[in-house]
């Protein structure tokens, strides 16, 4: 017996199929399911696995103006007013905050986030937040913690005894920002400290690195040494904005280490075309880092939306295919491969990149989205409405299809931009 079938959808290859769900699995999937169960009729509309955000800060979210706007748009003055923020910031507005983001990611149909939570501060007030956060939000959203050293791991007091403390209260991944460390040599340094630390304690590490224009910062090339040398088998790397400025010669000698290692990237186009090139006159660099080159030689891409409302960043929606959509403009991936490739980097392979075991297969978490588009590249294009989310089996979000009344003369009643027939 069967508790939910979403019927006729069309998945991201292209096929159509009934999707039933019993409990909180997909149960089976075929071209028509005959069961009787109650439904969501799908048909003409994209059925895809959920959205999934490698990196975000979920500790800052939707505080923007607090203390005061980011005047210069940078990096560096964001850094400073957050500084201030998480030492006036109470536990309970911090969750507040969090939560309240979170409903905005369920609405959009984005049902797992990684979230860097800062662990300089003495209080770890913001870890205590995130704990409760992920807590509160477990029935319905995944949510994965990684310990943060903002100021440096070493160049802020306390900054290695803080993290290892996260740690112990039940943070689950070993974050780092070697590039913010006093020189180059302290940031290799708390590479080579962070991926031991890992190591000893069986965590994924996901570090911040090369967040920066300096071709110079390389802590990604430490990054892959140390992955290989401890043998491990979970790591991230963010950013990796660098990238862009470092001399071609030496990126085909990086972009293989960076495979062999096993390492994924995590870049965040929406965030990285703002905050880069702020210091260039012009031309002005993009900030993106190498997509292309580096799926190319088989490292996993996925899209991260870093900073919604926050001291880096005044707008955002909790859309993953705002992200995915600005992706591909920067990064120049308009083949019709690349576009839907694009869609695939924020569901299915942030999904890989996070350890999730989401898809749309017999025995998979039943955790799905309507979207009111067509195809992967339809849902690029429209940012469409999430017509129904589900969330492991239960249905936690519904929105109304994205159509227009018109007043023309001889003209259609309504339209809907989509591109495609529907129904």
């Amino acid at each position: 017996m069967l508790d939910l079938i979403v019927r006729g959808g069309t998945l991201p290859d292209g096929t159509t199929a009934d999707i039933g769900i019993r409990g909180d699995k997909i149960a089976e999937i075929a071209p028509r399911i005959e069961a009787e169960a109650p439904d969501i009729d799908a048909r003409g509309d994209l059925v895809a696995p959920p959205f999934v955000d490698p990196h975000f800060h979920l500790d800052a979210t939707l505080s923007y103006g607090t203390p005061r706007a980011n005047r210069s748009g940078t990096l560096l003055e964001g850094i400073d007013l957050w500084g201030e923020l998480r030492d006036i910031a109470t536990v309970d507005e911090m969750i507040d905050r969090a939560v309240a983001y979170c409903d905005w990611a369920v609405s959009m149909g984005l049902l797992a986030i990684r979230t860097h939570v800062d662990t300089t501060p003495d209080h770890l007030r913001g870890v205590e937040a995130m704990l409760e956060v992920q807590r509160r939000v477990a029935p319905y959203l995944d949510l994965q913690l990684v310990a943060f050293p903002q100021d440096g791991l070493f160049r802020a007091p306390n900054g290695l005894r803080n993290l290892t403390r996260a740690l112990d209260m039940g943070v689950g991944v070993v974050g780092g920002i070697p590039h913010f460390e006093r020189t180059m040599e302290e940031g290799a340094r708390s590479v080579r400290t962070l991926c031991e630390l890992a190591a000893a304690r069986g965590l994924p590490v996901d570090m911040h690195c090369d967040e920066t224009d300096d071709p110079m910062s390389r802590h990604i090339e430490t990054l892959a040494a140390e992955t290989t040398r401890f043998g491990l088998t979970q790591v991230a790397g963010s950013h990796l904005t660098s990238m862009h400025s470092m001399d071609n010669y030496y990126v085909s000698k990086l972009i293989p280490l960076i495979a062999e290692a096993g390492i994924a990237a995590i870049p965040n186009p929406i965030i990285n075309i703002t905050l880069q090139g702020r210091h260039d006159n012009y031309p002005k660099r993009r900030g993106l880092t190498r997509v292309k080159e580096m799926q190319a030689a088989g490292i996993a891409v996925g899209w991260g939306q870093d900073c919604v409302l926050d001291p880096w960043y005044s707008l955002g929606t909790a859309d993953m295919l705002d992200v995915a959509f600005m992706g591909m403009h920067v990064a120049q991936m308009t083949h019709p491969a690349e576009m839907a490739r694009c869609f695939e980097m924020v569901t299915a392979t942030n999904a890989a990149i996070l350890g999730l075991d989401y898809g749309l297969r017999v025995g998979a978490p039943a955790s799905l989205v309507v979207l009111d588009a067509a195809t992967p590249t339809e849902a690029l294009r429209l940012r469409p409405a999430r017509l129904a989310v589900i969330s492991k089996g239960k249905v936690v979000s519904r929105q109304p299809r994205g159509a227009a009344t018109l007043t023309l003369p001889g003209r259609p009643d309504t339209v809907d931009r989509r591109h495609a027939p529907h129904p």
